[in-house]
């Protein structure tokens, strides 16, 4: 049996935006085209899929973008692509232009609904962990996770002159659902007296002792 080539590919972005996305968008239509394979951007995640919203890219277009925040893909939320209806109308619209496997840049949620499409439809899928939580497995550093922990390191060093200067105790709490990892290594890296992460959970006889440990510190 004749092996069969993949000629046209598409990209998207979906979920919550991560520094970093365009970068990947770019690396993605230029590899693409390194190898003569025909490249599509899927505008706002899986309801472009949904919806046709596609867009042919090549080298030109992507031009002056690696420095951009945010996707120029633009991202979404799907409600109906996690409904089977919603999933095979988004592979009718892959088979009409002629799509032959995908390239997703997302995060967990964006990967288990890529996950569920491959199985359903066959299309071959690769993804690209792009998310600021870093609560993908298989990665060290998810794209966004770097820029999100200096961002907040940042922040927090600012704070702690505050802090310092009134004597006051400050929480700050940072992004990462259901993982730690942005609060763990800004905590750490900042010097926090405590660190509160949802992969353990401390009673708040806990929180207090460490607040007197540091105090008999100082």
């Amino acid at each position: 049996m004749e092996e069969q080539f993949i000629k046209k590919i598409g990209v998207l972005t979906s979920g919550g935006d991560s520094p970093g996305m365009n970068a990947a968008i770019r690396a993605v239509v230029r590899t693409a085209n390194y190898y003569g394979l025909e490249c599509v951007g899927i505008r706002e995640g899986y309801n472009g899929l949904m919806e046709g919203n596609f867009i042919k890219m090549g080298p030109r277009s992507v031009s002056n973008i690696i420095n951009l925040g945010g996707t120029i893909l633009r991202s979404a939320r799907s409600m109906a692509f996690k409904t089977k209806e919603g999933r095979a109308i988004a592979f009718q619209n892959c088979q009409k232009h002629g799509i032959e496997a995908l390239v997703v840049i997302g995060g967990d949620g964006s990967f288990t609904g890529a996950k569920i499409f491959a199985e359903e439809t066959g299309i071959r899928i690769i993804g690209v962990p792009g998310t600021i939580d870093n609560d993908i497995f298989g990665t060290d550093n998810t794209i966004g996770f770097d820029t999100a922990l200096n961002t907040a390191m940042e922040a927090i060093d600012k704070i702690r002159d505050t802090a310092t200067s009134h004597n006051r105790v400050f929480f700050v709490e940072v992004m990462g659902r259901d993982a730690g990892f942005i609060a763990l290594n800004s905590g750490i890296a900042s010097g926090a007296v405590d660190i509160l992460i949802p992969e353990q959970k401390d009673s708040f006889d806990d929180l207090m002792e460490g607040f007197g440990k540091a105090k008999k510190k100082r």
